[in-house]
Order: C-alpha cells, then sequence, then structure tokens
C-alpha cells in the first residue's frame, strides 16, 4: 500500500460502517411517529430522520467541490411519506458518497473548503476539518439524538457501538 492509499484508509476508513449503523438506526423509526418531538423546539422524528439521511449529501459535498452556497445549493424534501422513502433518499445520498470518496484524489484533500450564502462567506476550513467535523460529527451526533427520540418512543434502539440495552450482543466492528 502506498502513501496515497494509506492516507485515503485513514480518513475515508469508518466512512461505511457509520453509513451501515445510521442506515440502521433510519430503518427503526416508525412512520406513524414521524410527526412526535421531544420539546416543542426540537425538530420532529420526521425532520431528523431527513436531515441524518441527507448529510452523506454533505460528505460528499465536502469532497466533490470545493464549496458549497447554500443559496445555489439543492435542498432535501421537508417531508417523506414512509420509512421506505427515508430510506430511498439515504442510500441515494450514500451511494453518491461512496462513488465520490472511490473518486476522490487525494492530491485536493488539503484544499480550502468554503462554505457560503452567496457573497456571505460562513466559513474557510481545510476540507479534513470540514469532512470530520463539519460532516461525519455532525452524522454521528444528529444518529445520537435520533437513538435517543427512538428510546423515549420505546423503539427498540439498534446497536451503533458495542451493545444497547434492546439489544445485548456485543459487536465489535
Amino acid at each position: 500500500m502506498n502513501d496515497v492509499q494509506s492516507l485515503k484508509e485513514l480518513a475515508f476508513g469508518d466512512v461505511e460502517r457509520e453509513l451501515k449503523v445510521t442506515r440502521d438506526v433510519l430503518a427503526a423509526i416508525p412512520a406513524d411517529k414521524f410527526p412526535w418531538k421531544p420539546h416543542p423546539r426540537s425538530m420532529s422524528l420526521m425532520q431528523l430522520g431527513i436531515h441524518v439521511a441527507s448529510l452523506p449529501e454533505w460528505l460528499r459535498d465536502a469532497l466533490d467541490r470545493d464549496e458549497l452556497d447554500f443559496s445555489t445549493a439543492p435542498r432535501p424534501p421537508k417531508e417523506v411519506a414512509a420509512n421506505a422513502a427515508l430510506l430511498a433518499l439515504f442510500d441515494h445520498d450514500a451511494q453518491e458518497l461512496r462513488q465520490a470518496i472511490a473518486n476522490f484524489d487525494m492530491d485536493r484533500w488539503n484544499r480550502i473548503w468554503t462554505l457560503r450564502n452567496g457573497d456571505q462567506i460562513f466559513t474557510a476550513q481545510p476540507r479534513p476539518k470540514v469532512f470530520r467535523i463539519w460532516c461525519m460529527n455532525h452524522l454521528i451526533h444528529h444518529r445520537g439524538q435520533l437513538c435517543l427520540y427512538l428510546r423515549l418512543l420505546e423503539i427498540k434502539v439498534p446497536t451503533v457501538y458495542f451493545n444497547t440495552a434492546d439489544d445485548p450482543t456485543l459487536v465489535f466492528d
């Protein structure tokens, strides 16, 4: 394995595992609970599910582009009618992320990545920081919120890391 392959494995080695676990959590969301919120200022279960399902697109955008402009960026759907539609959104974006990783030229890894809304620049950061913190950690954070929503609704929480009270089987991936 050469240095570029090693860097690519280091940069993206956990993506596939996180995608699988995220899909498991999304699959556990029952459509009849989509409107539920734990607090008036919280996102509904559907809103949070759509946000998590579309975060692989953010990861892809961090690789495919050197900037993202909110004024022209496509928006995820505001609602879905069924869990199957939520999973279809996630599966589509996850597959596009996989393709972006496969095609990504590591010579672009350390470039600055910019988030803007037209002329207003929100941030310009090195791509590794954007990919890890603004995208991957963001996905993991909101997936954790989904797990809490599931617990509060008395829905089985899928195994994410190790085990849960609902699935005591230890899993070491």
